[in-house]
């Protein structure tokens, strides 16, 4: 479904991904660890499009897409929710949502949309006329969950979503991931809390300054002993 040959990303002269390869197939849960600085944001902007690589491939379902613009990523179903959540706060809540269907141009089909974002979250449905930003972060994190889904996602891709969450909401987001996972949707994780990432996911690449160090199953990495050592405090 999704192919990355040989990745180079460069931040003028600094090289930020180093040449790295990864594939990920239809229903996948495939995670990428490692500390700050490794590379992992950088991939997963440079595999939507809001940068540029300077050399290497990104296939996706048979189709180039390396340096193509976000939108027309976006438009072939490779949805990103970005660190940070990066909500509109000044619109409400189910103004947010609808921005996700924006490339959706059957009105029947965005309610219909629009109906199981709030059947999955009802609490965005309890605020869906409050603006963005008088959401909590946990709820903040729904809607861009919401509204990445609302863009009926064929791969989505999650950076860092448990970041600056309480650990009930910590929780939430990784059932979240799981679940949509299970109706079909490949993810890719990107995640600091390595333990929680390889819980999981099926398979895992461990980034180290820009390169792919380690990978395999999830469960067979959590036994290595660089990974323990690195990454789960042991």
């Amino acid at each position: 479904m999704l192919e990355i040959i040989d990745l180079r990303v460069h931040y003028n002269k600094v090289e930020a991904v180093k040449g790295i390869s990864l594939r990920l197939e239809h229903s996948d849960f495939i995670c990428l660890i490692g500390a700050n600085g490794a590379g992992k944001t950088t991939t997963m902007r440079t595999i939507s499009g809001l940068k540029k690589p300077t050399t290497g491939k990104i296939n996706f379902l048979g189709e180039h897409i390396d340096g193509l613009p976000p939108e027309r990523i976006a438009r072939r179903g490779l949805i990103l929710v970005p660190e940070g959540r990066r909500i509109f706060p000044f619109i409400t809540v189910q103004e947010n949502l609808m921005v996700g269907a924006y490339l959706i141009n059957d009105k029947k089909a965005k309610t219909r949309r629009l109906e199981q974002i709030y059947e999955r979250f009802p609490r965005l449905a309890e605020r869906k006329n409050q603006q963005g930003g008088t959401l909590s972060g946990g709820e903040q994190q729904m809607l861009a969950f919401g509204r990445a889904l609302m863009a009926n996602p064929k791969l989505l891709m999650l950076d860092e979503p448990t970041l600056g969450l309480a650990p009930i909401m910590v929780e939430e987001c990784m059932e979240f991931a799981v679940d949509t996972n299970k109706d079909g949707i490949p993810i890719i994780l990107v995640e600091q809390n390595a333990r929680l990432a390889l819980s999981v996911s099926q398979r895992a690449y461990v980034m180290e300054t820009g390169s792919i160090t380690l990978e395999g199953d999830s469960h067979e990495l959590v036994e290595s002993e660089h990974v323990k050592k690195a990454y789960l405090g042991l």
